[in-house]
């Protein structure tokens, strides 16, 4: 809850749990409902009081009495029901929110699937971004990999496109396309809001998300 602007104005918010301050986008909103229940609101957009987590999903599900008693202070109230699946909530909602940005950027045009089409802008320099299916093939992967190193003069680096905690059916519905397996972003600024809340989901999931 508590506020602040970091030094390039944008605001600071208070983890309820970690007690640490971070960047408000790399965080996590709560919000109340009129009738009491916790839910998620990671886009902040829901209207009244809200509360900040930036806790990977493990830590809160643990987080047990704590969890309830920093929500009570940042909403000022005891009367309130936190439900079971809140971690489960906050993921989907996370997830959402990610396969949203990939599909706006792809009708604006920053998009490029296909195999020798991504092979081509990653060779040519163009491609800011690159993602994998979970079910990608692992040579496909590692052709389009290298062809990313060569057009960013990165060879030997070992650096990779991510592999994402999802499969080609729901990339595929999520751009609107068949058989999507392999996603690459070509404008810099797009790249750089999907890595935004891809980072989000992914810090959230943690190193072994739960099911």
């Amino acid at each position: 809850m508590t506020g602040g602007q970091r030094a390039d104005g944008g605001p600071i918010r208070t983890c309820i749990l970690s007690r640490e301050g971070q960047p408000r986008d790399g965080l996590i909103r709560l919000a109340l409902s009129p009738d009491g229940h916790v839910l998620p609101d990671v886009r902040a957009k829901a209207p009244g009081r809200g509360a900040w987590i930036g806790v990977d999903r493990a830590t809160l599900e643990a987080s047990g009495k704590a969890l309830r008693g920093a929500l009570a202070r940042a909403f000022k109230t005891g009367e309130l029901t936190i439900p079971e699946d809140l971690g489960a909530r906050i993921a989907a909602q996370l997830e959402r929110a990610f396969l949203d940005r990939l599909g706006l950027e792809a009708k604006a045009g920053h998009v490029v699937i296909g195999g020798e089409r991504i092979e081509k802008a990653a060779r040519m320099g163009r491609l800011h971004l690159l993602l994998h299916a979970a079910d990608a093939g692992a040579d496909g992967s590692r052709k389009l990999d290298q062809a990313l190193r060569v057009g960013t003069d990165r060879e030997g680096s070992g650096d990779t496109g991510f592999t994402l905690p999802v499969a080609r059916p729901i990339l595929s519905l999520a751009l609107g396309r068949e058989n999507v397996v392999h996603v690459g972003l070509t404008d810099a600024r797009a790249a750089g809001r999907v890595r935004e809340a891809l980072d989000r989901w992914l810090h959230f999931n943690g190193p072994d998300p739960a099911p």
